[in-house]
Parts: C-alpha cells; sequence; structure tokens
C-alpha cells in the first residue's frame, strides 16, 4: 500500500545542513524550496520553483495539468530528487539527502489522490495500524492498546468525523468518509506537515463541505497544504493560493488575487 503515513518509526539518520537561504524566511519557516528544478528527458516537470510554507499555515496549491504539483509533492517526500535546487523543512533539515521513509518520520505526511486504506480492516483497525506502523498487519493487530493508545484513535475518531463507525469496514465508507479515514491515519501519527492531494476530488457537496470544515480544524495545530482544482472548495479554505505553471510560481496571494490576475485567467481559469 503506497501510504506515506505508515512508513515505520525508525531512527532519523543524521540530516545535512542546508545552505543559507535566499529567500526572504523567518523562524515561523517550516518548509522552504529555493530554485528547484526537476527534468524528465528533457522536460522540466519543476523549473526553479521557490516556495515558503510557515508553521501552522493552510496553503492551497493550485495550477493547469502538468505545472508541477505533483512532482513538487514528490520532492518534498522524497519520491524524486532534484536536479538543483534547496528543499528545507523545519531547523534546516536538508530533504534531499533523505529517503522516503525517513522523510515521513521527520513529520511529513501525504495523502494521495485516490483514498489508500485497508479496506478489508474496520475503521478502528486502519487507525491502529498507523498509530503502531506497519510491523505486520496481523501481529500489529493482536497487541494489545493501553489506555492512552485508545484515547487517541477515539480523539482522532471524532476530528474526522467517525466516532459512529469505528466497527464497520473500511470499504463500506464512502469516497468522503475513506479520504477522512486516510486523513486520520496521517493525524495519529502525529505528523505535522499534511500534503493533501485532491482531498475532495469525486466526493458529494456534502462531503465536500465537511472536508472543508476539517481542514480548517487542523490548521494551526498542522501545516496543510492542499493541492486542488475546485475553486469554490478552495475560496471555501481562504488560503493563501499559490498558482504553478510550467513548474514555477505564476502568482501567489488571496484566492480574489489569483482569479483576477490576467496570467492566470489566460493560463489556468479561463480555459
Amino acid at each position: 500500500m503506497n501510504v506515506t503515513s505508515l512508513a515505520l518509526k525508525q531512527p532519523v539518520p543524521e540530516v545535512t545542513r542546508a545552505p543559507s537561504r535566499a529567500l526572504a524566511t523567518s523562524a515561523d519557516t517550516l518548509l522552504y524550496l529555493d530554485g528547484v528544478t526537476v527534468s524528465f528527458d528533457g522536460f522540466k516537470a519543476l523549473n526553479n520553483l521557490s516556495l515558503v510554507i510557515d508553521r501552522g499555515e493552510l496553503r492551497t496549491i493550485i495550477g493547469p495539468n502538468g505545472a508541477g504539483k505533483t512532482t513538487m509533492m514528490d520532492v518534498i517526500t522524497g519520491k524524486t530528487k532534484p536536479d538543483t535546487g534547496t528543499v528545507v523543512f523545519g531547523a534546516n533539515v536538508d530533504l534531499t539527502k533523505l529517503d522516503e521513509t525517513a522523510i515521513a518520520n521527520l513529520g511529513i505526511g501525504r495523502k494521495f489522490q485516490k483514498p489508500t486504506v485497508f479496506e478489508n480492516l474496520t475503521v478502528f483497525e486502519n487507525l491502529e495500524l498507523a498509530l503502531k506502523g506497519e510491523r505486520g498487519m496481523w501481529k500489529t493487530l493482536r497487541a494489545l492498546l493501553n489506555g492512552e493508545q485508545r484515547g487517541r484513535i477515539a480523539e482522532v475518531l471524532k476530528t474526522i468525523g467517525l466516532s459512529e463507525r469505528p466497527a464497520e469496514t473500511a470499504g463500506a465508507l464512502s469516497h468522503g468518509q475513506k479520504q477522512w479515514l486516510e486523513i486520520g491515519m496521517l493525524l495519529i501519527q502525529d505528523q505535522q506537515l499534511l500534503l493533501l492531494d485532491e482531498p475532495v476530488a469525486g466526493m458529494t457537496d456534502h462531503e465536500t463541505k465537511q472536508t472543508a470544515e476539517l481542514i480548517l480544524t487542523l490548521a494551526g495545530s498542522r501545516t496543510v497544504v492542499v493541492v486542488e482544482h475546485d475553486m469554490e472548495f478552495v475560496r471555501s479554505l481562504g488560503a493563501r493560493v499559490t498558482v504553478l505553471h510550467e513548474g514555477s510560481v505564476l502568482a501567489e496571494g488571496s484566492i480574489d488575487h489569483v482569479q483576477s490576475h490576467p496570467r492566470v485567467i489566460e493560463v489556468y481559469l479561463g480555459r
């Protein structure tokens, strides 16, 4: 199962400190990308991309297909190594020197567009596996939970709106509920940076509204980066918006600012 949140809890290796930063950052900066370029067979998926995300911030990322959104998340999580550029997390940790498991252990979790939960297990068991790490499914499920762990699962169930469904098989959940469960699997591992890829794709209007409410409750205590195409959903989040185009930042600011930006209208919104 391709779920970054279920990486084994292993000691994080000694990290390489990044070079001095060229962009204006502050002590509140959690994630910093500067001059990041990724090429595939001559095509630049990212082209000198620079981005700063503050601790506790909610940020939305939009842009046309091929703008570099997925590649950006691949770089942050260690799936793809950049050709050039700096990628820094927290207290000057150079993510380009770490693998995917080490990056997940730092507190960076990613939710893919398609929910990747254990559909044959219950909601509770999915959270239990995420809490303990995937060290052999049945061995983990046979281990007894202590009171603190059960309390943690109950807390996450309440946060994601599934308190009444702990014994329900994950496969029986609606599409939106599966998305919330996967977000819960990130939360229960105390991931501090959540990367959510099109979290409301395929959801009903009601589920979309509930997802916005869930994400808004997470911002502040977590740093949340949402990649999305649904502009009404983006507006409902009320967050700073970054527009990517051809692997670089085209515009950044409020939703009203980017929606009125001539180039954004030309390359994305006007299509």
